[in-house]
């Protein structure tokens, strides 16, 4: 009798303890966690967008209307591209605000798979981006900006693809620095704005030198932002599109890759 009480017992213990999640299930606790201090604080996804705001109050009126309609219509979809990957690329700062602390050590011990640690994270960096995406586009509706919500959509879904490459190569070499925030910061900014002035994210970059062509050809955020300017204007060309979005599912598997990389040899 008391065997099979203790049978009985064991077998509830059993059947009330969870099943383990797996991958699918740490990447999703993962990333519910790194959205808890967006969601907590909505305001610090308002304050970075203080600089593309600026741009556009500055930049917006020195350029010319284009042929396909205002001028609007070609530099936000730029702007929004900009507010991805600066967002994006500053993630790697948050884990070392971890690393210090000692909480990533923690995490690397605990069941969490260092996979779903780095996917995660990576993951999480979409939910700011369609955030930034929606208030850029409400403020310049009401200006000349003509609003082609499918293309919108669409454009949305291959930045979060290029998102997700940006903030996994930020985790990486936030894991290669340490605790040397003057390296982590160093090596962003000099990508960064290379990056950047090389998409013609900001001016144009008809009649620029042999030189800078093949640069901003090698540049796979010059396709994400001609995909993006092309969406925007609610043109699906095949090949803008194409080249935009095979750019950013390119960036993705190299961030992935190299980020799981670093994840699984940090210590």
């Amino acid at each position: 009798m008391t065997t099979l009480t203790e049978t009985v017992t064991v077998r509830r213990a059993d059947a009330e303890e969870p099943a383990p999640p797996g991958f699918l299930g740490d990447t999703w606790n993962v990333m519910v966690r790194e959205l808890k201090p967006v969601f907590r604080e909505p305001a610090s996804v308002l304050f970075a967008m203080v600089q593309p705001l600026v741009f556009l109050g500055l930049f917006a009126p020195l350029l010319p209307d284009v042929g396909t309609g205002s001028a609007l219509q070609w530099f936000v979809p730029g702007i929004v591209a900009m507010t991805a990957l600066m967002g994006a690329s500053f993630t790697g700062a948050n884990l070392m605000q971890e690393i210090s602390s000692g909480s990533h050590e923690r995490l690397l011990v605990s069941p969490l798979s260092r996979s779903s640690l780095l996917v995660g994270r990576a993951l999480k960096e979409v939910v700011p981006m369609l955030m930034q995406t929606v208030i850029i586009v409400a403020v310049v509706t009401p200006f000349s900006f003509e609003l082609h919500p499918l293309g919108i959509l669409v454009g949305a879904a291959v930045l979060s693809l290029f998102s997700i490459g940006i903030g996994a190569l930020s985790f990486a070499l936030a894991l290669a620095a340490k605790d040397q925030d003057w390296m982590f910061w160093t090596v962003q900014q000099t990508v960064i704005f290379p990056l950047l002035l090389l998409a013609g994210v900001l001016l144009p970059l008809e009649g620029a030198p042999g030189w800078l062509r093949v640069a901003s050809d090698l540049n796979p955020l010059t396709y994400v932002v001609d995909a993006e300017r092309a969406l925007f204007a609610g043109d699906f060309a095949a090949d803008t599109v194409g080249y935009g979005l095979l750019a950013a599912a390119l960036t993705a598997a190299l961030g992935l890759v190299v980020g799981l990389r670093a994840m699984r040899a940090s210590s």
